[in-house]
């Protein structure tokens, strides 16, 4: 009996540092810190973990706390460990202040960001992905008002197919790259780019339309679509994907041909593949396939190994793609490179 005893406690403390090395800390992280203005969740994340996206795994959810699933400056978090694993408590910080003599409080600050809003920001609204019967079905600029053939902010345009006469508001667009999936050459979709803003003045066929904004030139054929809500969420959670995830990247905005930290890409996965925002993917240089030259056979060649070359988070999701932002390229990202659920 006392050696089973002996032999069941060998047994749980061997296996208390593989419990505990699922997650696996930075080797320089802080017992405490104090949230500050500015910050981000993927920042802090890497301050204690190796792999920013294990925060789930880490994180403890207090029920007492008001949505604990938020973050604000002034909160402080400490690692502790429950079970033989790191864990993250949150203590709430001091975030409102009693305005007198009215009695009320008000809040002081936001919430961070899971990642900078500065470097999505132009991505979350415009432009956008639509499905090619969204841009032919669309009201179009048929003329200028002064028959110009581009216009800008002020000048005034003619509209078809403008139908909706509670509908007054419109953002420009025209249709950019075909979205195509480099496996199959299905289709996925068509980059709608963002030209300004526009209001209806005078219904009809056409309709008289004011160009209250513009931030390139208007042309004809240049489609109207309704304006959406701002609905975005930035407080989503940092994860791997719980499935299997592999694609690859089907464009880069910027025109550049490598890809760096904080650059946008779009990937040819999308929520019917099961991506959401905040799921984190490794992106792979893909291995070049090349002769080899040492049997002088033109038909002997190899593909040379897929090399590990970053991590990208994705934060906003279309049926058929998504955008991905580059959190960390450890070498240079192109193209066509795949992306797999990180680990």
């Amino acid at each position: 009996m006392i050696r089973r005893i002996v032999l069941s406690l060998f047994f749980v403390f061997i296996s208390l540092p593989l419990i505990a090395n699922d997650v696996e800390l930075n080797p320089d992280h802080p017992q405490r810190y104090v949230v500050k203005k500015g910050d981000t969740l993927w920042d802090i994340s890497g301050m204690f973990l190796k792999y920013p996206w294990h925060w789930p795994d880490i994180w403890y959810v207090n029920p007492q706390i008001e949505n604990p699933h938020l973050i604000y400056p002034g909160d402080e978090l400490s690692l502790v460990w429950r079970d033989g694993r790191p864990m993250l408590e949150l203590n709430r910080g001091q975030r409102t202040v009693k305005l007198s003599p009215q009695v009320r409080e008000t809040l002081l600050d936001k919430p961070i960001p899971t990642i900078p809003l500065s470097a999505i920001g132009p991505f979350l609204s415009k432009p956008k992905v639509v499905g090619a019967e969204v841009l032919d079905n669309a009201p179009y600029v048929v003329a200028s008002a002064d028959e110009r053939l581009i216009s800008g902010s002020g000048d005034y345009v003619y509209a078809r197919g403008v139908q909706n006469d509670d509908v007054n508001d419109y953002s420009v667009f025209r249709g950019g790259k075909v979205y195509t999936d480099p496996e199959t050459d299905e289709i996925l979709g068509y980059e709608a780019i963002y030209t300004g803003d526009a209001t209806v003045v005078t219904p009809g066929d056409p309709a008289k339309v004011d160009l209250t904004y513009t931030n390139r030139e208007v042309q004809i054929g240049d489609r109207l679509l309704e304006v959406e809500e701002d609905d975005y969420d930035l407080n989503f959670i940092p994860r791997s994907p719980a499935e299997a995830m592999n694609g690859r990247i089907i464009s880069v905005f910027d025109g550049v041909s490598q890809v760096g930290q904080y650059q946008i890409v779009v990937i040819n996965l999308g929520v019917r593949d099961g991506l959401e925002t905040g799921h984190v993917l490794s992106v792979f240089q893909a291995g070049d396939t090349v002769r080899d030259q040492v049997t002088q056979q033109p038909d002997d060649v190899v593909t040379l190994p897929d090399e590990h070359a970053g991590e990208a988070m994705v934060f906003k999701t279309y049926e058929k793609v998504s955008y991905a932002i580059v959190m960390k390229a450890t070498r240079a990202i192109h193209l066509l490179d795949k992306v797999k659920s990180a680990p």
